[in-house]
């Protein structure tokens, strides 16, 4: 994507074996940030996984250092952009998993799904024997799926092996289809599968992102928008910004009907967080969102938002 004009969003992930993640944490936060780049990297001895946005030449430079580490010279990314920034700050992390499973011994490098190509995706799920499977949370669900899709109703990832593993039995003899957002969690998610025994198992090639990039609007089985983890809240068909806004108390994605409740209060409420928050979390939210504001009016971003 070439627009000099907008800020690149760049979404990447690869699973490789890095023995020493600690030793490129601090190269590569030097010259995300030489650059101005922003967001979220995360790093673990299987590999990396993050979304960042900056300049094209920035996002350029972050990539091509990227591709010095081990086993990610070939590593494939997701661009769509955004008409500012929208992320507040660059966090280069370890973590145990770049994609949190909980579960030990899941290695998408030995075993794993069948890659599907975006363009190929309509017609797996359209075959009435294909059971199509929304690797996300709930509230990812929520505004946009596929038709036909089933939504596990997990509130994490972690949730998500035992919930295929209590219907096991009922899909181990099916073609299952199953499809995140950039890919990353069906890497995980069919690796599993396979090696519990579901032996046909398909997963969508860079995920909701490269489909809503790549199959024309007036062929596609997507419906609603695609949240993402960033400031933007959701994207659609071309990857155009969505019209979701975000609930800064529970980070829950609201809808223009959802702005109007009377339960919504700006960085305090809304109609999924009102009754589980108690008077004094509202006042400390209102807070918090007077400093935000105030922080606006200064022309400035408040990095606790």
């Amino acid at each position: 994507m070439k627009n000099p004009d907008k800020t690149v969003v760049a979404a990447l992930y690869r699973f490789a074996v890095f023995d020493r993640p600690e030793d490129l944490q601090g190269p590569l936060s030097s010259i995300a940030g030489h650059h101005g780049v922003k967001g979220t990297l995360l790093l673990a001895r299987e590999g990396i996984n993050g979304t960042i946005a900056g300049s094209r030449e920035g996002i350029d430079a972050v990539l091509a250092h990227i591709r010095t580490l081990p086993g990610c010279a070939d590593i494939e990314h997701k661009e769509s952009w955004a008409p500012d920034m929208p992320f507040n700050r660059l966090k280069v992390r370890l973590k145990r998993e770049i994609v949190t499973m909980g579960i030990e011994d899941i290695d998408p490098n030995q075993i794993v799904g069948t890659y599907v190509e975006p363009q190929d995706w309509n017609d797996l799920i359209s075959d009435p024997d294909t059971v199509v499977i929304d690797t996300r949370n709930d509230y990812e669900v929520s505004i946009g799926t596929f038709d036909g899709a089933i939504d596990p109703n997990t509130r994490s990832f972690r949730e998500f092996p035992d919930w295929l593993n209590a219907r096991h039995n009922e899909l181990a003899s099916k073609k299952v289809a199953m499809f995140c957002t950039g890919g990353i969690r069906c890497e995980k998610a069919t690796a599993f599968a396979k090696q519990a025994g579901i032996d046909e198992v398909y997963h969508l090639k860079g995920g909701i992102l490269k489909y809503l990039e790549l199959v024309p609007p007036e062929e596609s089985k997507w419906r609603g928008d695609c949240f993402v983890f960033d400031e933007r809240v959701s994207v659609g068909l071309g990857l155009e910004p969505g019209e979701h806004q975000l609930c800064r108390a529970c980070r829950m994605p609201l809808t223009a009907e959802d702005l109007q409740s009377e339960l919504y209060e700006e960085g305090v409420s809304c109609v999924h967080c009102h009754d589980t928050r108690t008077n004094e979390d509202r006042a400390r939210f209102r807070q918090r969102q007077h400093q935000i504001m105030l922080a606006k009016a200064r022309g400035e971003k408040h990095l606790g938002n």
